[in-house]
């Protein structure tokens, strides 16, 4: 028999980003708040303090902040009738685990999604006509637009101490900034970055080619600041240890640094580490949650009863938890029915390296997460496609962010993979070439979805996750168009000699690309088609919600956290002043 607990107003599933803001604004709207966190604590002293936090070994290498696939992973295949494999070690994507989950380990790259994003089913048929894209390409309109979130992107970018230079401010284009963004109501926080040679590099190169190059917004915080909570922020030292590493300088947001603190110094917010949730317990006559069931550090089985219950795990695992829990109707490839797991989606990437001569020093080892230049004149609402056959896009940026030595060794294509002639070779180019990357969309397709695998289970006798993905032929044409150019700006900037990383025919799990894993509990306006309304509420459950990027129906070129933290902030809005002192679904206006 499982453990009862004591009951609260609202039990949160994670301690991650979304959980630290919805746990501080709920407990200090005067509501009793449980977070239940899978992983251990952890808190800048003394967790993510040097030399131990520069071990790349285990940070890189080993994955020392990520989940452990022997506890908890996923299966995956490409296609429906492929058998799917349990993935035995982390490749493509690393989940966080523990308190401040993957914002943690970000690079602290914060850009909002273009206005087009929200409304993209819409735009496209207005633009292109409905008959534009495929069928099997399954996107649709988010049921929220760019004008209603943009006071909560400013607030959250506030919270992280964003820095960056605005390209439009109430609708006035600026110089130095990204001219293809959404109107912004106040610029940055915090001026942008230091921009690393080789980010000057292909500035000049890009604007001697007609593009509109602009420092990358950046959560790496540029100067002293205080966020409107309270935290302090100290400058980025330009150490190089941001991906896979905690920042040790109080300088990356992350939930430790600029939410958490305040939400755990509430009497009404309790944090419960080494807590897996096992499922969402609800009532089947009158369809409300109530409460989580979850295996505690003793192995015992504990039910905490909750009035509402907000998912806030990582992406794939929101939506594992609701398939697991019996919540919704699971997605069907082969009809497209059913709702939760639809519209899986992830990032497609792809990019161009350029060598220089010994004597052209580019330092790479002086880097940041979000040290970068870019362009965006190749994102989704940035150019015309309708000579082009596919939507999306990407942008293209040069970034910096640390010439650390197990990982980094450049060397140009037919260079042998190991021996003298490759140490040569490193040696040669470790400090003189520089790296362009383009950061590409993810259109959902009808056959990719996440689901439960019927042959194996995790530690705790749950089905596994199954991910069934593949790059859509949609994504395909994106990719070789948007490389395409960034090859251009990488002959423009006059290196020895160049290689082109063209996106591969299929997708494969095994070698790291991103960690912007979206979709399969989907917001919209249609319940046949999506799992959560506008406000990130359960169509099904009306006091279940679910956070992050899982609730994306397709996902943009852009790293996602700045949408993911805008939209907790607009959804724990709703909770408070429209929900929670009145208990139902929730209409639009």
């Amino acid at each position: 028999m499982a453990v009862r607990m004591k009951p609260v107003d609202v039990a949160l599933v994670g301690g991650g980003a979304t959980a630290a803001i919805l746990g501080k604004e709920l407990a200090e709207a005067g509501y009793s708040v449980v977070a239940l966190e899978r992983g251990r604590m952890r808190q800048t002293v003394p967790d993510f303090q040097s030399p131990y936090m520069h071990d790349e070994l285990k940070y890189s290498v080993r994955h020392s902040l990520m989940q452990d696939p022997g506890t908890q992973t996923l299966t995956f295949r490409n296609f429906v009738g492929q058998k799917a494999l349990p993935m035995r070690q982390l490749g493509s994507f690393l989940p966080g685990t523990g308190v401040g989950g993957a914002m943690v380990h970000w690079n602290g790259q914060t850009w909002r999604f273009q206005p087009e994003s929200f409304v993209l089913r819409s735009w496209v048929n207005e633009r292109y006509g409905s008959d534009f894209l495929p069928e099997d390409i399954t996107i649709q309109d988010w049921g929220i637009t760019y004008d209603e979130l943009e006071p909560y992107y400013d607030f959250f970018e506030k919270i992280c101490g964003t820095s960056g230079t605005a390209g439009n401010l109430a609708g006035q284009i600026q110089e130095g900034g990204n001219p293809f963004e959404g109107p912004r109501s106040e610029p940055y926080p915090n001026p942008p970055m230091k921009q690393a040679y080789a980010g000057h590099l292909f500035g000049e190169a890009a604007a001697d080619l007609g593009y509109t190059p602009f420092p990358v917004p950046s959560s790496n915080v540029t100067r002293h600041y205080t966020n409107p909570y309270g935290a302090r922020f100290q400058p980025c030292m330009y150490c190089g240890f941001c991906e896979h590493y905690g920042c040790e300088h109080f300088a990356k947001a992350s939930p430790q640094v600029a939410i958490l603190p305040f939400a755990m110094a509430n009497e009404n917010f309790e944090l419960r580490t080494n807590a897996y949730v096992q499922r969402v317990e609800w009532d089947r006559g009158s369809k409300v949650a109530t409460g989580v069931t979850y295996i505690d550090a003793r192995g015992r089985e504990v039910f905490q009863p909750a009035n509402m219950v907000a998912l806030c795990a990582f992406a794939h695992h929101n939506v594992v938890l609701m398939l697991n829990s019996g919540i919704g109707t699971p997605y069907d490839p082969s009809t497209g029915e059913g709702t939760v797991g639809r519209n899986y989606t992830y990032q497609t990437m792809s990019g161009a390296t350029v060598f220089y001569p010994p004597d052209v020093q580019l330092n790479s080892f002086m880097g940041a997460g979000a040290l970068g230049t870019a362009i965006d004149d190749f994102n989704t609402g940035s150019f015309d496609h309708s000579e082009l056959g596919f939507v999306g896009g990407a942008y293209i940026a040069a970034y910096t962010t640390g010439g650390r030595p197990i990982n980094r060794h450049p060397v140009p294509d037919g260079t042998p993979r190991w021996g003298t002639e490759w140490k040569q070779a490193v040696q040669r180019h470790y400090n003189s070439t520089a790296t362009i990357t383009v950061h590409g969309s993810s259109m959902p397709h009808r056959g990719n979805y996440i689901g439960l695998d019927p042959n194996y289970t995790d530690a705790f006798g749950q089905p596994l996750g199954m991910i069934t993905f593949d790059f859509p032929h949609n994504d395909r044409l994106m990719s070789r168009y948007v490389t395409s150019k960034a090859w251009e700006i990488a002959e423009a900037m006059g290196g020895e000699q160049i290689s082109v990383s063209w996106l591969d025919d299929h997708y494969s799990i095994v070698p790291y690309q991103t960690t912007h894993n979206t979709g399969g509990a989907i917001m919209g306006t249609d319940p046949t088609k999506s799992v959560v309304n506008k406000f990130l509420q359960s169509w099904d459950l009306h006091n279940l919600w679910v956070m992050g990027s899982s609730v994306f129906p397709q996902n943009a070129g852009y790293n996602p956290t700045d949408t993911v933290g805008a939209l907790a902030y607009w959804a724990v809005d709703h909770m408070i002043n429209d929900y929670l002192q009145d208990p139902r679904p929730l209409v639009p206006t």
